[in-house]
C-alpha cells in the first residue's frame, strides 16, 4: 500500500444472490423447492480508487449503481467476492441512521455503547462526552430513552459521536440529509474542521451540492464500474447530463407507445404508418462553448446567450471593477408559463464564485413570452482568471426548462495586487486615523 493513502481499492467485485421465491418455511421449501432458485447479481463489477490521506471524495449514481455497498465494504459489513481493500488508520462510519442504538438506552448509554464500537476506551469516551453531547445540542434529551427521539435528533446524536472518536477516516451514507438547515451548517462546518485537521473523508450523497462543497474528487459509478472520475463539478455535470438523456429517452418510449396505439386504432392494425421516433442527440448551438453541456425539458429554450460592456458590445475579457452584462434570449414552446432565470459564475477550476436568480433578487418570475430576452448587469468584483457562466430557467416549482453549464467563458485582468476570488471594499484605521479609503460605489450593479 502507497504510504500517501489511507484508501486503496483494487479491482473490486461483489455479487448478491437474488432469490425468485424463495420459501419462507421447511414445509415451502420441501413442496415448492424450485422456489429457491436464485440468480447471482454483480452490483461490483471490478472497481479501482485510490484516496489519499486527508483527501474528500464523494461517490455518486443512481439509485442501485453500488455507491453505498462500496462504503459498507469499506466498514467491513460486507466482503467483496473479488479484489481486496487496504486501509490505514481508525475508521468512523454513519452508515444507518442510529445504527447500533439501542431504543431502551438513553442517548447517554447509546453514545458509550456506539463509541466503544469504533474503538474507543471508557476513558476516552468519558473525555469526550461534553464534546459530543455539547455538538448534538441534545442536553435537556440526553437521559431519555432514543425512542423517543426523533429522526433528527437520532442523526445529530450519531453525527456527534462518529466525528469526536478522532478516527482517520470517515465514511458517511446520506445521513447529512437528515437535520434542520442550521445542523447540516454546523455538521458541514465541522467536516471541513476535521478535514483541514488531516481526516480521510468518503462521502456517498444524491446532493451534489455537498460534494462539491468538500470534495476535491468524485467518483460515478454506472452499472458497478466507475465511468468517470475527477473534479466534482465537471463529473457531475457530465453525470446529470446522463440522467437527463435517459430520461427524455424514456419520455420518447412512452410517446412512441402512445403513438403505437393511436396508429394500431386508426389503421386496423396497420403498423406501416407508424412512425419510430428518431434518435438522436441535439448538437449544442454555436453560442456555446465546445465544453458546455445543456439539459432540460425543453419548453422553454435559450437562443442565444451574450457577454457584453459598458459600450453594449460584446467582449471577453474584463478589468476588476467593470460591469458585465449578460444578455439571454429564449424561445417558450408552451403558453402561460413562468420562469426562473438565473446564472452562476465558476473559476476555471470549478470553484463557484457565485450565483443567483430572478426569484433570489425580486421575489417574483418572469412571465415566459413567445420570444424574449432577459438581461441582467453586474458589478465585476472578481480577481485575474479565467471564469465560465453557467446560465439556467426553471418553472416556479424547480423543474429545469433548460440548464446551460459552462455556456460562454470570459477572463479578467487587474493591475490590482490584491489576492483571492474576489475583491471586497476595505477601510483601514489606525488609532482612529484614516489611512485608506474603500471606493464609493453608489451605482446599483443589478
Amino acid at each position: 500500500m502507497d504510504k500517501d493513502n489511507a484508501i486503496e481499492v483494487k479491482d473490486v467485485r461483489k455479487k448478491f444472490k437474488i432469490y425468485y421465491d424463495k420459501g419462507s418455511d421447511l414445509k415451502d421449501r420441501i413442496l415448492f423447492h424450485k422456489r429457491s432458485h436464485y440468480e447471482d447479481r454483480w452490483v461490483l463489477k471490478g472497481i479501482s480508487f485510490s484516496v489519499k490521506k486527508g483527501e474528500a471524495v464523494g461517490l455518486v449514481g443512481h439509485n442501485g449503481c453500488g455507491k453505498s455497498t462500496t462504503l459498507k465494504l469499506l466498514t467491513k459489513i460486507l466482503y467483496p467476492d473479488e479484489g481486496s481493500i487496504e486501509m490505514c488508520g481508525r475508521v468512523s462510519s454513519l452508515i444507518e441512521l442510529g445504527a447500533g442504538f439501542h431504543p431502551d438506552m438513553s442517548g447517554r448509554e447509546n453514545i458509550y455503547t456506539n463509541a466503544s464500537i469504533f474503538g474507543l476506551t471508557k476513558k476516552e469516551i468519558d473525555a469526550r462526552m461534553e464534546d459530543i453531547i455539547a455538538f448534538s445540542e441534545l442536553e435537556e434529551f440526553i437521559d431519555n430513552p432514543v425512542r423517543t427521539y426523533s429522526s433528527g435528533m437520532y442523526m445529530r446524536l450519531a453525527f456527534s459521536v462518529a466525528i469526536n472518536v478522532d478516527a482517520n477516516i470517515l465514511l458517511i451514507d446520506e445521513i447529512l440529509a437528515v437535520g434542520d438547515a442550521n445542523f447540516q451548517k454546523k455538521c458541514f462546518d465541522k467536516l471541513r474542521e476535521i478535514k483541514a485537521n488531516g481526516t480521510t473523508i468518503v462521502i456517498v450523497s444524491h446532493a451534489l451540492e455537498q460534494i462539491e462543497q468538500i470534495c476535491e474528487t468524485s467518483y460515478w459509478i454506472e452499472d458497478g464500474l466507475i465511468k468517470d472520475s475527477g473534479t466534482p463539478k465537471i463529473v457531475h455535470e457530465h453525470y446529470l447530463k446522463s440522467m437527463e438523456r435517459k430520461r427524455v429517452d424514456y419520455l420518447e418510449k412512452v410517446h412512441a407507445a402512445e403513438n403505437e396505439k393511436k396508429n394500431q386504432a386508426q389503421n386496423s392494425g396497420d403498423s406501416s404508418t407508424s412512425e419510430k421516433p428518431e434518435e438522436k442527440e441535439e448538437k449544442l448551438p454555436d453560442f456555446c462553448d465546445k465544453t458546455a453541456i445543456r439539459m432540460g425539458t425543453g419548453d422553454v429554450k435559450f437562443t442565444n446567450a451574450e457577454i457584453l460592456g459598458e459600450n453594449g458590445e460584446k467582449q471577453y475579457v474584463f478589468d476588476t471593477d467593470d460591469k458585465i452584462t449578460v444578455r439571454l434570449q429564449y424561445e417558450s414552446y408552451k403558453k402561460g408559463l413562468k420562469g426562473n432565470f438565473g446564472y452562476g459564475v465558476f473559476r476555471e477550476d470549478s470553484l463557484h464564485c457565485y450565483g443567483t436568480n430572478v426569484s433570489i433578487e425580486s421575489g417574483g418570475f418572469v412571465p415566459v413570452q413567445d420570444k424574449g430576452t432577459v438581461e441582467v448587469t453586474f458589478q465585476n468584483s472578481l480577481l485575474p482568471g479565467k471564469y465560465f457562466l453557467d446560465v439556467a430557467v426553471h418553472s416556479h416549482d424547480g423543474i429545469i426548462f433548460d440548464d446551460i453549464r459552462r455556456v460562454q467563458s470570459f477572463a479578467v485582468t487587474s493591475d490590482k495586487q490584491d489576492i483571492g476570488v474576489c475583491r471586497l471594499k476595505s477601510q483601514w484605521k489606525a488609532d482612529g486615523k484614516i489611512l485608506s479609503r474603500g471606493e464609493d460605489n453608489n451605482e446599483s450593479g443589478t
